[in-house]
Parts: C-alpha cells; structure tokens; sequence
C-alpha cells in the first residue's frame, strides 16, 4: 500500500473521514471534547511574549553599547562626570526608544485571531449547535452559508452555488468555486477546490465541512507560527555590530599599546592607566546612537510627509540599502478590483449587447453579489439597465455553473444565463452575430469561440460566456431551460495593472534596485501583467518548483529568478530568506495576511494602509498610498539619511583614531601627557556635540544613486588615510610649539587642544561630500553646530578658568601659527577625500 498524499485535500473525502473517525452527521459530545482535551482548543498561537528584561539584556549585548558603557564606567572612575551622565543618557534614551518600537510580534498575532470567525454551527450528536470557534475539533462537521468565515481546514462535503473569498489567504481577488472531492494534483492551497481554509469567508451558496486541522496546524497556524519566530538580525543591526567590533579592535590596539609602552618606560603605573582609560573613551563615538537616533527621526518626518507611517526607525536606513524588492502583484501593481476589460461576441471585437445582457443577468441575480457581477454592474451604463423586470431566475450552483435569468423589458421576454463559458458553448446550438442575425453554432464557429477564449485566459484574464434564448409566454424557468440557448459572447474581467507602476519599476531599477514579483496567482496572469507594464523580468519559477528545491537550491536559483506563480505564504518567505543568504538586503511589500510572514522575514517589511491588520502589524513602514513611487521616494531618504550617518561614523573612526594614536605616540616620547585625562574626554565631548547637526544635512546625487551598506572595508580604508593625516599635522604642531615657540605645559596642550579640535570639527565640511567642499553647501545646523563647537574649543583656553583646566593662553603668534596649519590640513584632506571616500563596490 502507498504512503499517503502529503495534504490532506489530495485525498478522498471517504479515506479523510476514515482517518478521522468520523462521520457525515457529525462527532458525539464525548469524543468532541476528549479530542479537545487531546488537541487543544482550535485557537490561532500567539508570539510568546518575551520579558523586557530579556529585550534589554539582548540590546546591551551590541558590541556598540558595552563599549559605550565601558567608556561610561571609565569616565565615572576618572572624575568626568559630565561624560558619564552624557553617555548614559544616551544609552537609556536610545535603548528606551528601540524597545518602544519593538513586540510587534504579539500585536501581529492579535490582529491574526481578530480576523478570524468566533462561532459556527457545528452538527454534534446529529444536530446542528452554535459553538464558540475554540470548541471545534478534527472531525467536527461544519455547516456554512453566505457571509461566514470558515473557522478551521477542512475538506468539502456538499456544496450548492457555494463561492469562497480566499484574497486574505491567496492574496486573489477572484472568488473561488468550491466542490465535493479530492485534488490530487494541487500541491497549494490555492488550487484545492475541495478545501476549505481557516480564515476565508463565504461570499456564495451554502457548504458542509469536514475539519480536518486546527488551530496550529491550519493554513493560518502556520502563519502565526512563523510571525512567532525571531527572525535573524536587520541590514542595520548587523552594520552596527560590525561597527563596534572595528571600534573594539581599535581601542584594545590603542590601550594596550600605551599601558606597555608606559610601563616598560617606568611612568607612573596609575597615571599610565587613567590616561589609558582617558584614550578608551576618546576613541568612543558617545553620541553615534543619539546621531542615529535623530538622523532616523529626521527621515521619519521627512517620510511622513511622503505619506509613509515609520514603524520601526532602523528601517529607513534598511530600506536605503535595499538592493532587492519583492512585491506581490495585487494592491501594488495592479488596483485590486475586478474590471471588465472585454466583452467579445463572435468577431471577436466587444459588443454592447454581450455586455447588457451579462449585467442584466448580475443585477436580477440573488444574493450577495461577486465581483465580477459587481464589475458588470458598474461597467453597465443606466440606460442599458433602465426597463428590465425579473420573472424568475434559477441560481447558480456548482454542478450547473451558470445563473439562469428570465427577464423582460415592453414585449420581450428573455432567459439569460451567464456562467462557464465550456459549459455554455456546450448547451448553445446557435450564435449571434454583431448584426443581430442568428447562425448556427457550427463546429468552425465553436473552434474559433473556444480558441478566443484561450488567447484571453493566456492573458490572465477570467472569461464568462453569455448566452440567451427568447421565452414567450414562460412563467418559470424548468428544469431542462437552458436547452436551446444562443451564444452571445464573453466577458473578460482582470484586476488592472495601476497606471504608475510602470513608471515606478522604472526609478527603482534606475536606482540600483531588482524588482521581483511574487504571486499568488497563476503564471500566464504573472506574465500577461508584467508584459503589460513592460517590465524587464527574466525567468519564472512556480510554487510547485520551489516546493521541490532544498533552501540551498532555492538559494543558488532565487537571483537570477524576477517572476514567481502560485506560491504559498512559506514560499514566500523562503523566497526572501534566500535571496538574504545570498547577501541582499531585501525589502517585502505586500497586503494580506498570506504575505505577513514575508513582511516580517525581509530586512523591511511593507504594507498599504488598507491592508489587513495582520500584514500592517507585521511592516516596518505602512505606505499611505500603494504606489511604489511612494517606495521610490522613501529608499531616497532611507539613503540621505545613511549618508549622514556615515558622516558622523567616519569623523568618528577617524579623527578620533588620529588625535588618539597622535596622543598615544606623544605620549610615550614626551617627558609630559599632551593632554590630560580630563582634557581628552573635554575635547571628545566638544567634538561629538558640535556634530548633532549632522542628521539635518543633504546628500550627495552620487549617495542617492544605489544602495549604500555598511562597507567595513571602505571605512578602514577612510581611516587608515585620514587618521594618519591628523596624527601627521598634530606632530607638526608639537614640533612648532616645541622647537620654535618653546612653549610651557600649560601653554603645549592649549594650543594643541585647539589645533585638534578644529581639525575635527571643520574637517565635517570636507569630507561631508565627495565633491569640492566650495560647491556643496551645508544645512545651517550643521554650520551651526560645528561654529558653536568650534567657538567653544577657542575659547575654553582663553577664559579666566582656563587654569583649573589645565590651559594657558596660547598667545596671538601661537594662535595663528595653529591657524595657517589647520589651513594645511584641511586643504590637505580635500586633495585625498576622493581616494578617502571611495565606495570598495
């Protein structure tokens, strides 16, 4: 005997029912509640909520931040109570606001539950009871009608006209027909017509349920399972960890190079360490999560205004790096509504009478109406409708497939019947031309019919046939009524592509980003789309493709792939962790709950304002318009704001890593510290503040242009050339204020404390661009900042309480000897930025 299909809708009805012990009129009381108590209550599982203890440990845990706090206990134990409280203001507040912006997970699980049925009529010990949704177990049977949601997986067991909504599951717009029997070939939920899945809703006709799973184990549990899951660290939070650990490296090589060299020179064992310390802390970039913090609530705001809600701030630098956005096709590419696009007759050109005669057949139709009648009815013009009176009308169900309408307007009396259009060709044995003339429906005429039918569905269209038969003198509409019909033609219905997504693709391909489209939908709608909107995709692989492939194969194929057909909500997110493992940082955009675990699996997650509250919880950003121009916009500023960061990230591993290796190696030649304890942590913390200005500064086009990401290699190439420039100048200063001026202690570290904070400080202005600094101008708080920096460093010497710091004025002769060189260096600095700043990729 063979093993058993792997789904459950693969198998026969009898078999499902054999296996579950069950039978047509449903589960006794006792056994109901022993398999409740054996199973679980058919609930949805929510993310287990972590404690906050738990949250902070793991954000302490970044290398950025023990070094912040190392340097916080350092500048406690040194007396620098200042730097202390600073940095840990910093931590608390940027700490606070990450955690603030985090449990996502247990509000996406909540608007999952929501979004499900709360009771159902279930048949127990033979009789049909309202039972809370949670009671219901494998076996139970479920009877449904019009407007209810389906409250487990279950396979069909009768069904009459029955019609099902599977858009939040499938992401569809299209309603799906459901009937009695296995689907061995489907291998997705989205092809099992015998099935029916936790969450959809019944939009049609009456049906009668076997469940077969629930809670965890449906379709929707393994949604909610997998928003559950910790997904792997973001773009951001992995530049930040590589940013610390270079921080690290650099700080152990400066403290351990000091602390020796002192100590095999024979100084003082606790000055040696204190300055040691004094050096740790001013290679530490204090305020880089302030800087951060206010560069991302900058671009938020500046988002906001582009109609995008910022969920989670990290995700605007995220999404300036994407390189790789998937989308799914419906409410991002196309409109998400049914239109009539075609209403064909014989010569294959659309005929109005093809099209009255479907919208009077949909407006005399009962109950709730599908889109595609809703289609019809808003396509039909009022006069076209105006005079038409229903006598009777026999409804649709799945075996006929067809609504049959006996209507009249003055004398004439019709029946119209609108349905599949293989059922309706096969029931016509006459046609109508354009001109009205009836023609006998010949088998060249049939074959021409069935092959523009064939050329429209190749297109993603879905196709009605019309059709229709005088009814003199009829009263009711018999049981063999539909004898005799005359074919009318076809109406063609797709969800329109939107008139700006072409456009859109555009600009983000200009802007180094791949496009891939992922669907729920079959591959001839995927291809006609994309040809429509003249997109430039290559390749297409189905669900049952990926299905196949191990993550290492998805892997290897998954880039040079832009179209994928018929996948599942799992597809969806291998499909993003792959291209993730191939080292893209990729973007989801995406609207239904079957794309909510894609939306949390990439590196931004995306959804629309009328999305369902599951995909809304699940995003990082919520686009307020669904245009992808909205996109475009937003991974600009994702990338301005980058660009800033980098600014303040690289006078950070640079300047910094200058003026401390220049102290450093002074310090081990020099018969005194060029600067004290106190006064290196004065001029570090002088530097960091006159830089919070940074994050209101422009961009350049070239920083717009693609995808920027934490590039370590080209950061330690930025430091290794302008870190030695500073040390560079900083000994030329230490000989002029020695062998020329012979300056005194007091007088050295005055004049040098200057000469370094004005290199740091005015050096922003240089290598805040790639261009010549004269032909790009800065934000005012920017120039701002840095003056009131630069101010507050020139006159720290010169104040009356410059002895207790340490200081004496340096004198006008010194001063602008400091000027002339600080000249040097910056005109120095901007003759190497070019190779400085150049990108490794």
């Amino acid at each position: 005997m063979g093993a058993a299909p792997p789904f459950f809708w693969q198998r026969p009805p009898d078999a499902v029912m054999e296996a579950l012990d069950a039978s047509a009129t449903g589960l006794g009381g006792g056994e109901a509640l022993a398999r409740l108590e054996r199973d679980g209550p058919n609930e949805i599982a929510g993310a287990g909520r972590r404690h906050l203890l738990f949250d902070l440990m793991r954000r302490i845990g970044n290398p950025l931040m023990l070094i912040l706090l190392a340097a916080a206990g350092i500048a406690g134990a040194t007396g620098d109570a200042g730097s202390f409280v600073i940095i840990l203001i910093v931590v608390v507040l940027s700490t606070t606001l990450d955690m603030v912006q985090q449990h996502r997970a247990e509000a996406t699980a909540e608007a999952l539950k929501r979004s499900i049925a709360l009771h159902a009529t279930v048949l127990r010990d033979g009789r049909p009871v309202e039972l809370p949704v949670s009671a219901i177990v494998a076996g139970d049977v479920v009877q449904l009608a019009a407007g209810d949601l389906v409250p487990a997986d279950g396979i069909v067991l009768a069904a009459n006209g029955v019609q099902v909504n599977e858009a939040l599951l499938t992401g569809e717009p299209y309603p799906v027909a459901k009937q009695p029997g296995a689907t061995p070939e489907a291998t997705i939920p989205g092809e099992a017509r015998g099935a029916l899945f936790h969450g959809t809703s019944v939009i049609a006709g009456t049906a009668t349920m076997l469940v077969v799973e629930t809670g965890r184990r449906t379709c929707f549990g393994a949604i909610a399972a997998s928003l559950a899951r910790p997904e792997p660290p973001t773009a951001f939070e992995r530049g930040i960890h590589r940013l610390g650990l270079l921080i690290a490296r650099l700080t152990a090589f400066l403290v351990l190079f000091v602390l020796l060299a002192h100590l095999a020179l024979g100084r003082p064992p606790l000055e040696s360490f204190l300055f040691a310390m004094a050096l740790a802390v001013g290679l530490t970039p204090e305020l880089l999560p302030m800087i951060m913090t206010v560069s991302l609530a900058r671009g938020a705001q500046r988002m906001a205004a582009a109609r995008v809600v910022v969920k989670r701030l990290s995700a605007i630098h995220d999404l300036g790096e994407i390189d790789i956005l998937c989308t799914d096709k419906t409410g991002t590419l196309t409109e998400a509504r049914i239109a009539l696009v075609a209403h064909p007759g014989l010569d294959g050109e659309d005929d109005e009478r093809v099209a009255e005669l479907a919208a009077v057949n949909a407006r005399f139709e009962t109950g709730l109406k599908s889109p595609l009648d809703e289609a019809l009815l808003l396509h039909a013009t009022p006069e076209r409708l105006e005079g038409w009176r229903k006598v009777d009308e026999r409804p649709f169900d799945f075996e006929r497939r067809r609504v049959s309408v006996l209507a009249e307007r003055g004398d004439e009396r019709i029946e119209i019947v609108k349905g599949a259009p293989e059922t309706l060709l096969a029931l016509c044995s006459q046609a109508q031309q354009r001109s009205g003339a009836i023609v006998p429906l010949e088998d060249a005429l049939r074959a021409r019919l069935l092959a523009l039918h064939d050329s429209r569905a190749a297109q993603g269209m879905r196709l009605l046939g019309v059709a229709w038969k005088p009814a003199p003198g009829v009263e009711r509409i018999g049981a063999d009524g539909d004898a005799g019909l005359i074919f009318a033609g076809y109406c063609a219905f797709v969800d329109p592509p939107k008139a700006s997504a072409a456009g859109a693709i555009a600009r983000l391909e200009a802007s180094g980003i791949r496009v891939k489209m992922i669907s729920g939908d079959a591959a001839p709608v995927v291809e006609h789309l994309v040809a429509a909107l003249g997109l430039p995709a290559q390749g297409l692989m189905t669900g049952a493709e990926i299905a196949a492939l191990t993550d290492q194969a998805l892997a290897a194929r998954v880039e040079s792939i832009d179209l994928f057909a018929r996948v599942t909500p799992d597809q969806k997110t291998r499909i993003v962790r792959a291209l993730k493992a191939r080292g893209h940082v990729v973007g989801f955009m995406g609207d239904g709950i079957n794309d909510a675990p894609a939306i949390r699996a990439a590196d931004v997650g995306l959804s629309v304002d009328g999305a369902t509250d599951v995909a809304r919880e699940a995003a990082d950003m919520i686009l307020l318009a669904p245009d992808l121009n909205v996109l475009a916009d937003g991974m600009a500023e994702g990338r301005r704001t980058y660009a800033n960061i980098m600014k303040y990230v690289r006078m950070g591993t640079s300047s910094n890593f200058g003026n401390m290796l220049t102290m450093a190696l002074a310090s081990v030649v020099l018969p005194f510290l060029p600067l004290t304890a106190v006064q290196v942590l004065l001029n570090n913390l002088l530097y960091d503040l006159s830089q919070v200005g940074i994050p209101f500064d422009s961009a350049d086009p070239a920083d717009l242009a693609k995808p920027r990401g934490w590039d370590m290699r080209a950061l330690m190439r930025f430091t290794a050339i302008m870190g030695p420039l500073s040390s560079l100048f900083d000994l030329a200063t230490f000989a002029l204020l020695l062998r020329y001026f012979h300056v005194d202690v007091a007088t050295f570290r005055a004049a040098w404390f200057i000469e370094s904070m004005a290199t740091q400080i005015l050096v922003v202005f240089v290598i805040r661009t790639i261009r010549p600094a004269w032909r790009s101008s800065a934000h005012a708080a920017l120039v701002g900042t840095a003056l009131a920096g630069l101010l507050a460093a020139l006159l720290l010497p010169v104040l009356p309480w410059a002895p207790l710091l340490g200081f004496a004025s340096p004198g006008l002769a010194v001063t602008g000897a400091i000027a002339l060189l600080v000249c040097a260096y910056l005109a120095s600095a901007e003759g190497l930025k070019r190779i400085a700043l150049r990108p490794t990729t």
